[in-house]
């Protein structure tokens, strides 16, 4: 069954999924953060090539995204423990790593790369009331901007 591509404009489909932050494991859904924009990325998997520069870039500038009422979620396909020790590894992240392991959510989001097993390099912005705003969808060996997606957040509020 072909998946149904998401437009900017739609609801935002929602979802439940164990993520990691600051060593605690959580559940996390679209409405965990109620009045904020959400930025939403995913990315092929932990420990490897790009993925470290864009989560730590997101990572260091978190607190920019948080005065614009926005909050960052991370995902992969990456199990719990695997996010753990890889956030443990870049020195903390400071924002929730979300595991899709299931890899329901990637599909949801129609950003599963399927022959692979692992989600392309996706960015959602989603707006308070929980509509995509913004969206970019690349191949996995194309790394993002931080700094464009904290642009584009400013330009959208």
């Amino acid at each position: 069954m072909k998946s149904v591509m998401i437009r900017v404009g739609d609801k935002a489909p929602n979802f439940t999924l164990k993520g990691i932050f600051r060593g605690t494991v959580s559940d996390f859904t679209l409405q965990s953060f109620p009045g904020k924009w959400l930025i939403l990325f995913f990315y092929p998997a932990d420990f490897t090539f790009i993925c470290p520069t864009e989560v730590a870039g997101f990572s260091k500038i978190a607190h920019q995204f948080r005065a614009d009422d926005a909050e960052i979620l991370g995902v992969s396909v990456d199990s719990l423990e695997s996010h753990r020790k890889w956030a443990e590894e870049l020195g903390g992240v400071n924002y929730p790593l979300l595991s899709d392991d299931g890899k329901t959510v990637s599909r949801a989001y129609d950003v599963l790369e399927e022959s692979e097993g692992v989600c392309l390099r996706a960015t959602f912005i989603i707006n308070a009331s929980g509509i995509v705003s913004y969206l970019v969808v690349s191949h996995t060996n194309v790394g993002r901007s931080v700094e464009e997606t904290l642009r584009v957040v400013k330009a959208l509020r």
